[in-house]
Formats: structure tokens, sequence, C-alpha cells
């Protein structure tokens, strides 16, 4: 049906699934830095300051479905280490139905509360329409992102992460044409891009989901046997709510520093809407190994191979520690000119905050490395809570460092760039410590 994550030798297998995810995400990312990239050479600072102040709410957005595709993945992993071909089907009967329902609730209220949004982001007055502009037609794109990251989820949990790669680089080199067309050729400005990323979006979304349905029919095919049954919502919600949970506070607090962000002006929020997307290219691929590490894990405990789960930790902490590392060291020697491929020369004062920020937070990027394979390790053996508290220890810790360093006058913005690697060592330190403490029952 899938490819076996059980099986084979651990450092292999897992680099062999984990580097497709990478990848894949990387590409993703493409989305957001072609909308960058492009808005901010031709349309110029406001319009990049309002797509960038809009990538926060989105990824928020995003990391609700992304949650909850999560969590229902790590069930369908645990199901298919399990070899309960049953229990699978009726598992992605429900997580469909589930987050289905949610994918459209959330559809519905962000288009019911666009002011209120834009009101809640402290959105500079000159910046208020861009903003609107650009939230009506990216909002559309909302059930396009749950169908990517639903059968995405299906196909990884099954092993097969090659897949989701495929459609993500059609999707993206689409995403990139139709910004240069929409923005540059057919000057629509702000909503060019946000149309040019939703078309994008949907081109991924629909196509995998066809290929799910062809190459995998049985598992699809819900006949009189295979029902909505209570049992399994509970489970899946069990799994994906805390999940979502965690990924929803992980964003929250992104977007809490947001409006932080934007209250000390246009310049600032220039800066950290481009310094934002290279940093978010280079953790990747330690928060991709992560999720890779979950799905690995998940298996595993569901064949009850607990060895191979211990020594797959071990294999995770080291790799993840060399990219880790990798990417600091490029980040903060390549700072300004990776900031000048998203802003103009002439825009000094936005390069120069854009590299203050990379070289500060950018330095400790091992350590959200290390707090990616602790929220993946805790989902996939059956304590999500333990990913939620270790959230909120960090994002928490975030959001109020930011508030009050930033209130210092010596300080300023820069406290709030100091605020990011602090919540992640912390964090860090109570998720390790709590799984040496228990480590006896958590993995016996």
């Amino acid at each position: 049906m899938g490819n076996e994550l059980t099986q084979g030798p651990v450092m292999k297998t897992m680099l062999r699934f984990a580097v497709p995810m990478i990848l894949g995400d990387l590409l993703q990312q493409c989305y957001n830095i072609a909308d960058t990239l492009i808005v901010g050479r031709f349309l110029g600072a406001d319009a990049l300051a309002s797509v960038g102040s809009a990538f926060s709410l989105m990824t928020f957005l995003t990391s609700i479905l992304l949650g909850l595709s999560m969590g229902s993945g790590t069930v369908f992993s645990i199901r298919y280490g399990q070899k309960d071909t049953q229990g699978l089907k009726e598992g992605i009967l429900a997580s469909f139905t589930l987050l289905g329902i949610v994918a459209v609730f959330l559809n519905l209220i962000v288009f019911a509360g666009i002011d209120w949004i834009i009101w809640v982001l402290r959105t500079p007055e000159d910046l208020v329409e861009l903003m609107r502009e650009y939230l009506i037609v990216i909002f559309a794109g909302i059930i396009g992102i749950f169908l990517y990251n639903f059968f995405a989820s299906l196909l990884r949990s099954l092993g097969n992460s090659i897949v989701p790669l495929v459609f993500l680089a059609v999707s993206a080199c689409l995403n990139i044409v139709l910004d240069l067309y929409f923005v540059a050729s057919l000057d629509r400005g702000v909503a060019g891009a946000a149309e040019a990323t939703v078309i994008s979006q949907y081109v991924s979304g629909i196509g995998i989901a066809i290929y799910t349905k062809i190459k995998f029919p049985d598992l699809l095919r819900f006949g009189t046997s295979v029902r909505l049954r209570m049992d399994r919502i509970r489970e899946i919600t069990s799994f994906s709510a805390l999940t979502c949970l965690q990924q929803s506070i992980m964003n929250l607090g992104i977007l809490a520093v947001q409006g932080l962000v934007n209250s000390f002006g246009t310049t600032v929020m220039a800066a950290f809407a481009a310094a934002v997307k290279i940093d978010a290219f280079a953790y990747l691929p330690v928060q991709d190994f992560g999720n890779a590490f979950s799905i690995f894990t998940a298996q595993n405990f569901g064949a009850g191979k607990t060895d191979r789960i211990k020594k797959g930790i071990r294999v995770a902490f080291l790799v993840s520690l060399v990219f880790g590392v990798i990417s600091s060291l490029a980040v903060f020697f390549l700072a300004k000119p990776l900031m000048m491929l998203f802003i103009d020369a002439s825009e000094s004062a936005v390069i120069a905050e854009g590299v203050r920020y990379l070289q500060i937070e950018g330095s400790f990027y091992y350590l959200i490395g290390f707090l990616f394979l602790l929220y993946g390790l805790y989902r996939a053996l059956g304590k999500p809570g333990m990913s939620v508290v270790l959230t909120i220890v960090s994002l928490g810790l975030r959001v109020l460092l930011a508030y009050t360093f930033s209130a210092i006058p010596a300080l300023g913005v820069v406290g709030i760039w100091w605020s990011i690697p602090i919540g992640w060592v912390l964090a860090d330190a109570l998720g390790i410590g709590y799984y040496l403490a228990k480590r006896k029952t958590l993995c016996p």
C-alpha cells in the first residue's frame, strides 16, 4: 500500500523519507517568497509591508488546518504500522469530515471579519486599503489549503513523501509565473499577487486529491462496512485538536508579535516581512525533519518497535543539530545579500533592520530544530498535550519578553528579536528534561 518506515537502517530510512518533505516545504515557501520578492520589487515598501503582515495571518489560519492534518496523520501512521486497514479507512473518513467542516467555517469567519482583523493587526492607516485588497482574495484559497494538507498528510502517513513534493513543485512554478504575469504585466497590484497564490493552491490541492483517489481507491472507498463512527471521530479529534491547538498557539504568538512589530512603523514592518520569509526558509529543513521523525516514530510505535524509536531519537537530534548549524552560518554571513533579494538597495534602513533581526534570531536555528523534534516525538507517542505545553512555554515567553524588552528604550525593537531564541532554549530544556524523567513509561 505504502512505504514501511519500520524496516531498514534508521538514518537512511529517516533521511530518505524526510528529504522530499524538506524539498516540498521549501517549494511551499516559494509561494510566499515569490509574493514578497515580486511585490517588493514592483510595488514598493508599502505593498510589501501589507503582504508581509497578511502573511502572518495566513500562516495562523493555515496552521489550524495543518495542525488538524498532522494530528490525523499521526493516527493514520499508527494504524498503518498496526496494519489495521479498517481502522485506517474509518479514520480517513472521520478526519476528512472534521477538517472539511473546519475549513468551511474558517472561510465564513474570516470573510465576515476582515475589518476587525485589520484592526487587530494594528495596521497603519495608510496601509488599510492595500491590506483589505490582498485579504479579500487570499482568503479564497483556504479550501485549497485544506485539500492539499489533508491528502499530503495521508500520503506521508503511508510513507510516501514524493508525491506531495511533485504537486508542490508544479504549483510553486505556476505561482511564480502567475505572479509575474498578474503583477508585472497586468499591473493588478497586491490583488494580483494574491490571485496567483490562490490559483496555485487549488492546483496542488485538487491535483493531489485526484491522484490519491486514483492510486489508493480502496482507502477512499467507503461501503457499508466503513461508516462515520463516533469513536473514530473522538480519536481523530483527540490527536488533531491538540496538534491544531499547538500549531495555532505557535502562530497566534507570531501574530501577537506581528502586531507589536507593526507599532514600530512601516520600515520595521517591511524589514520583518522580508526577514521572516528568509527565516522560515532557513529553518524549514529542521521543521520538516521533525515532522518526518514524528511519522517514523508513529509507524514504529504502532508496530511496537521501541528499540527502533530510541535509536531514531539519537539519530534525529544529531541530524537536526547539523542542519541547524549549517542554516545559522549561512543566514548570519549572507543576511545582507539575502535581504537585498527582497528590498531595493536604496531602502537602506529596511535592509539594516532586517539584517539585525537575521543575525540575532538566525544564530540559533539548532534550538528550534530540537523543539520541532520534541513536538513530533510527543505527538507520535500519544502525548500531544506535551507538545502544546512546550509551545505555550516557547511562544508565551516570546510574546511576554517581546513586549517587556521592546518597552525598554535601550532595546526597542531589538528586544523583540532577542525574545525568540530565549523562548526556544527554555522550551527545549523543559521538553528534554520531561523525556529523560519519563522515558521508561513513554518508550518502554
